[in-house]
């Protein structure tokens, strides 16, 4: 995701903002913040609300999930929807 500069700060405050050099003595006092702070809770994805997936297992030809797998992160989704606009198309009555 990028980073976007708070609207409120103009450029000029911008690149005047510096941060001071992280020494090596600094850097060698610093702790996990799970060793510093172990109240603060893991973080975990609940369960879903309502789930509207399944897992299975599918056997798939090699040409197809790498032709999938090659379009990038995401290409269970594309996959899903490809088959889903199939079912729309050849819906039986």
């Amino acid at each position: 995701m990028k980073k976007r500069k708070p609207e409120n700060i103009t450029r000029e405050d911008w690149d005047a903002v510096e941060s001071r050099p992280l020494s090596d003595s600094f850097l060698s006092g610093m702790t996990p913040a799970r060793e510093s702070h172990p109240n603060i809770p893991a973080r975990v994805r609940g369960p879903q609300k309502s789930p509207r997936k399944r897992p299975v297992s599918l056997r798939l030809d090699a040409n197809v999930i790498d032709a999938f797998r090659a379009t990038g992160r995401g290409w269970q989704s594309r996959l899903n929807t490809v088959l889903h606009e199939w079912l729309q198309k050849h819906k039986q009555a």
